[in-house]
């Protein structure tokens, strides 16, 4: 069994959810403001509902006492740690293996843009 591993930056980009099946396999994001999902690909309005969702779960306006970093900071560690920082993905015949209608999601929780970092690290026997 060998191992692989690679960084992969991910443009910034403002808040919301963003497709990027196509630049990332099995990541984890090296930060506590943004997180990947699984999820539908097909219609972009999942993506805004997402997001809105998101925010009603962990919405700005409540009395956080971590506020160093601005008002969206610790609403972002949440959804963060709610949404989650990694994805186990099968790759089958040298593709991802996921279904028809789902894609790989960058979720930033920051209102200002940032260049994310991903590690991307595969498992497996080499052909």
């Amino acid at each position: 069994m060998s191992w692989y591993q690679k960084e992969i930056r991910l443009r910034p980009r403002s808040k919301g959810c963003y497709l990027v099946h196509q630049e990332i396999m099995d990541q984890v994001p090296e930060h506590t403001s943004a997180s990947l999902m699984i999820n539908e690909n097909c219609d972009p309005d999942v993506r805004e509902d997402m997001d809105m969702g998101l925010d009603k779960v962990a919405p700005e306006n409540l009395p956080y006492i971590h506020t160093d970093e601005g008002p969206d900071d610790m609403p972002g560690h949440l959804k963060s740690g709610i949404v989650g920082v990694s994805l186990n993905i099968p790759i089958t015949n040298g593709r991802l293996n996921l279904g028809t209608w789902q894609g790989i999601y960058l979720c930033e929780h920051r209102i200002a843009s940032h260049q994310r970092r991903v590690v991307v690290t595969l498992q497996g026997q080499p052909k």
